[in-house]
């Protein structure tokens, strides 16, 4: 069985990733940002070292 985890975000992200889901169909917000999370995570679980994974990271604009 999986177990769940609550992640805080601001509301206004919320809505956006609701409106997301929404509009491309999937059957809650939680679901669509399952999906999103996983294609981001298969992104950088290619690298091989902790720099590899920073330098993907810059490369994506998620850290400077």
């Amino acid at each position: 069985m999986a177990k769940h985890v609550t992640v805080k975000v601001k509301k206004t992200l919320w809505d956006r990733v609701e409106q997301c889901a929404r509009v491309a169909g999937y059957s809650s917000a939680e679901e669509f940002l399952e999906h999103v999370l996983e294609r981001e995570l298969a992104k950088l679980e290619t690298a091989d070292s902790d720099e590899e994974i920073l330098q993907k990271l810059r490369g994506l604009g998620y850290i400077e």
